[in-house]
């Protein structure tokens, strides 16, 4: 697998300086965790499953969630089950191409029995997400995953995601963040990504993010997020990645506020009816939120729809200058500080180390972009099919 493989190959010199790395699902679980991208979910009742994650590989999505938890109702569930453990044998007896797999499952037995159920078709999952994580059930998930593995050979990971009241109420999510740190230190090798349920934080507070504003607008939640970045998501060594919240709109209705995107950069690149296509999407809400998104430390993406996909994978690729700041501040020992290659900012060789290995990672999977080349660009050439 390898980000913009779909783009053609003369398109993509050009829009590189650096080109994404190859990658595959038995890699090292720290460049999995980058490589996820936009996570696509998808229903586990789809009648088409099988022919929707086939053509989301084909467009350049690199990981998929079949969800059995709060995307289909409760009566729904033992139906869901028999339908994904069909669609991904179909798809394993095709000897399809697919993106890194993951069931998003309910109770921690469904693991074990969905496994035995897949039979050979098993090999397509990566892993498993953890709904509602929280020290109290999260051990019981993460040893029917231990399990599983063992039982099967399989390498099996998990993304356990926080997203319960406990984690989001101010008088108990420092302990409980903490209680899953330490949880989560102990199965290290498992864990592959935190997931944050920003729809479930929400609802504790009776709210739902409109499609003009970002996350970071609604304060109850950002405060959860700084919190869970702050806990789990450190750069010391004892963090982990952790993914951005979920963007649920594809569709925009009346607005109240400006489009977020500047018409100077898509005239630059005469692309203004791309500019009109993500403002009718509501797409520039998504834009801003995965700037935000990465100046807080998250990295990849939750998303709903295959049309929000492209907007994630331009803004993870690398830009010319990030590339070359980190460069330079990698290739100083000992501190100081110094002007950047492109004279406009300082880089500090010791505080900005951090910042710069885990963008040279990002560059790995996701590329750098040629010098010049903008995000205009690599969004027209990522969502072109």
């Amino acid at each position: 697998m390898r980000h913009f493989d779909h783009i053609d190959t003369t398109h993509r010199k050009h829009l590189f300086y650096r080109h994404p790395r190859r990658f595959e699902r038995h890699d090292d679980p720290e460049v999995l965790a980058v490589a996820l991208g936009a996570t696509l979910y998808s229903p586990a009742t789809r009648p088409v499953l099988a022919d929707d994650i086939e053509k989301a590989a084909g467009r350049g999505v690199m990981s998929m969630v079949v969800c059995l938890e709060d995307a289909i109702a409760d009566a729904d569930v033992a139906a869901g089950e028999a339908n994904a453990v069909a669609q991904l044998r179909r798809l394993h007896e095709r000897g399809a191409e697919v993106p890194l797999l993951f069931v998003r499952i309910r109770r921690p037995g469904q693991i074990g029995d969905l496994i035995d159920r897949l039979g050979a078709a098993a090999r397509l999952v990566t892993g498993f997400v953890l709904p509602k994580f929280a020290p109290a059930t999260g051990a019981a998930f993460l040893d029917a995953l231990e399990e599983t593995a063992a039982r099967t050979g399989l390498r099996l990971l998990a993304m356990p995601v926080i997203e319960s009241p406990e984690a989001v109420y101010a008088e108990t999510r420092t302990e409980m963040l903490n209680d899953v740190a330490r949880l989560l230190a102990k199965r290290r090798e498992r864990i592959l990504a935190v997931r944050l349920g920003a729809t479930d934080m929400s609802a504790a507070y009776g709210l739902r993010r409109p499609p003009d504003l970002t996350i970071y607008d609604i304060r109850p939640v950002a405060g959860v997020i700084c919190d869970v970045v702050n806990i789990l998501g450190r750069a010391d060594g004892s963090g982990f990645v952790v993914t951005g919240p979920v963007w649920e709109y594809f569709s925009a209705g009346e607005r109240m506020f400006k489009p977020q995107l500047r018409r100077s950069p898509f005239e630059a690149q005469q692309a203004a009816p791309l500019r009109q296509r993500l403002i009718t999407s509501d797409l520039d809400g998504l834009i801003r939120e995965v700037h935000l998104d990465k100046a807080n430390g998250l990295t990849g993406k939750t998303v709903i729809h295959p049309s929000h996909v492209a907007a994630v994978h331009a803004l993870s690729v690398v830009t010319h200058e990030e590339y070359c700041d980190a460069a330079d501040i990698l290739g100083v020992a000992g501190g100081g500080a110094m002007a950047s290659s492109y004279a406009n900012k300082m880089n500090e060789a010791k505080p900005h180390r951090a910042w710069a290995e885990r963008l040279m990672l990002r560059a790995q999977v996701f590329g750098v972009a040629a010098e010049g080349v903008t995000f205009v660009e690599l969004l027209e050439a990522a969502g072109s099919r």
